[in-house]
C-alpha cells in the first residue's frame, strides 16, 4: 500500500520548562492536511536530532524514549492500514479518530441506518405505524446487500456516497432485487432519509442527491363495479368465516377506512355529527390526519350484527377483524365464489369507496378526500381519473345543454340549407 501518511517528530521549544526541557510532539500529515499531538516523552533540545528525529545518544533513557517514538510511528502507520482495511477515507479526522479509538466521531453509514431504524421501533404505535417499521428494516437489508454486491464490503464512509451510489444502488434494486419503478423509488426515497439526516448533522457537506430524479410512474388503481358490489353483498356464504371476512370488507367498501384504521376501531370512534346523525371520528395510522366519516345504514347494518360477537367485546373492538393475511387469503375464495375476476385484497375497498361508491354519485372530490383523511387533494384526484363513467355523465349532462346549439349545412353549390 502506498501510504499518503507521514509522520513527524519534533521538539516544542515554545513549551521549553524551567528546566530548559522541551516535550516532544508528533505531527501527523496526510496530503497536505496535518493533526499534532504531544507523546509525552521530554528531552533537553541540545540531545534533540532534528534530521533524525529522535533523542542522540545511547543511554537508558535515550533508547526508552526512541523506542516509544517508534512505537507511536508504528501505531499511526497501523491505524491507516486498518482504515485501508474497512474501505474509510484515510483523512486526518478519520486516523485521527482511529489513532484515539474516538469511535463515536466515526460516521458510517450502517451504524447511522440501524439507529434511525431502533428509533422507529421505539415509537411504533405513537408516531410510526408497524409497517413504517418494516419498509425501514427491508432498506436496511438491501442496503447492506447492494454493499457487498458492489463494493464486496460490510459498510461504508458516508462521506463516499456520492451520485454514482445512489445510481448503481437504483440499478442494483430494479435489476438484482427485480423492483418495479415505484418500490425501487420507494427504497431509495428510505435512503434519502438517512442521507438528509447526515447532512442535518454536518457529517457530510455535500449531498449526494442534488442532481438525482426519480418519478413515480401513476398505478392504476383497481376497484370494483356497482354490480360486483351487489354479487358480494346478496351472496349468500355457508360457511360464518366468509360471511364475516365479506362484512367487514363491505365495512371498508361504505367508510374507505384502510385494513389497520378498521383493526384500531372502537365504540368510542363513534360519535354524533354536525347533523346529529352517527359518524365515525377517526385518525388514519399511516399519516395521522383525521377521518370523519357519516354511518350509512348499511355500515350501522354491520355494527349491530357484531356488538355481541364475543371477540369484539374481549378486545375492545367495533368489529371483530381478521390478521390482514388472512383477510386477504379469503378474499381469494370470495372472488372465486362470486365469479369476479379482479384480484381482490382489503385495499380494493378503499379505492372502491373512493370511486364507485362516492365520486361516481357525485360527492364532491373536496368532501372525499376529507372522509378518505387525504392530506392533499393531489392523491384523491387520482381517483377521479380513471371514473370513466363519469366522465360520460358529465359530458351526457353537457350535451344536453347544449343541444340548442346548430351548425346550418353547407350546399354544394354555396347555398345554406
Amino acid at each position: 500500500m502506498n501510504t499518503a501518511v507521514s509522520v513527524l517528530f519534533y521538539i516544542k521549544r515554545s513549551k521549553v520548562n524551567n528546566d530548559g526541557i522541551c516535550p516532544i510532539y508528533v505531527r501527523v500529515t496526510i496530503q497536505s492536511k496535518r493533526f499534532e499531538f504531544s507523546s509525552n516523552k521530554f528531552v533537553n533540545p541540545e540531545k534533540w536530532s532534528n534530521e533524525g528525529s529522535k533523542v542522540k545518544g545511547s543511554n537508558e533513557e535515550t533508547r526508552s524514549i526512541n523506542s516509544h517514538l517508534e512505537y507511536l510511528k508504528s501505531k499511526i502507520l497501523e491505524a491507516e492500514k486498518k482504515l485501508y482495511k474497512k474501505d474509510i477515507i484515510i483523512s486526518s479526522e478519520n486516523l485521527k479518530n482511529e489513532i484515539f479509538d474516538l469511535q463515536d466521531s466515526q460516521r458510517m453509514l450502517i451504524p447511522i441506518f440501524k439507529d434511525h431504524n431502533n428509533k422507529i421501533k421505539e415509537l411504533v404505535g405513537k408516531e410510526y405505524a408497524s409497517g413504517t417499521l418494516e419498509r425501514y428494516t427491508t432498506s436496511l437489508k438491501h442496503t447492506i446487500e447492494f454493499l457487498e454486491w458492489k463494493y464486496k464490503i460490510s459498510d461504508i464512509d458516508i462521506n463516499k456516497i456520492d451520485h454514482a451510489f445512489i445510481t448503481d444502488y437504483e440499478f442494483y434494486l430494479r435489476s438484482v432485487r427485480n423492483c418495479a419503478n415505484n418500490t425501487a423509488v420507494k427504497y431509495i426515497k428510505n435512503f434519502n432519509k438517512i442521507i438528509k439526516i447526515c447532512i442535518a448533522n454536518h457529517w457530510i457537506e455535500r449531498n449526494p442527491f442534488a442532481n438525482y430524479k426519480a418519478k413515480v410512474k401513476e398505478v392504476e388503481r383497481v376497484y370494483l363495479s356497482e354490480e360486483e358490489i351487489q354479487n358480494i353483498i346478496n351472496k349468500d356464504f355457508k360457511t360464518e368465516r366468509l360471511s364475516l371476512v365479506r362484512d367487514i370488507f363491505l365495512f371498508s367498501f361504505f367508510t374507505g377506512l384502510a385494513y389497520i384504521d378498521v383493526k384500531n376501531l372502537t365504540k368510542l370512534h363513534i360519535s354524533l355529527g354536525i347533523d346529529g346523525e352517527k359518524w365515525i371520528f377517526t385518525h388514519r395510522q399511516k399519516t395521522e390526519s383525521a377521518s370523519k366519516i357519516p354511518i350509512l345504514p348499511i355500515i350501522q347494518m354491520i355494527i349491530d350484527k357484531y356488538e355481541e360477537h364475543p371477540e369484539s367485546c374481549n378486545q375492545n373492538k367495533l368489529l371483530p377483524i381478521l390478521s390482514n393475511q388472512k383477510m386477504n387469503a379469503y378474499l381469494k375464495e370470495i372472488a372465486g365464489v362470486c365469479e369476479i375476476e379482479k384480484e381482490l385484497t382489503f385495499h380494493i375497498a378503499r379505492h372502491t369507496f373512493a370511486t364507485t361508491v362516492t365520486l361516481t354519485n357525485g360527492v364532491p372530490i373536496e368532501s372525499v378526500s376529507k372522509m378518505l383523511g387525504h392530506k392533499n387533494l393531489r392523491t384523491t384526484q387520482h381517483y377521479a381519473k380513471v371514473l370513466d363513467r363519469k366522465v360520460s355523465q358529465d359530458m351526457g349532462l353537457l350535451k344536453s345543454k347544449l343541444g340548442n346549439f346548430k351548425i346550418e349545412k353547407t350546399e354544394s353549390n354555396g347555398t345554406t340549407s
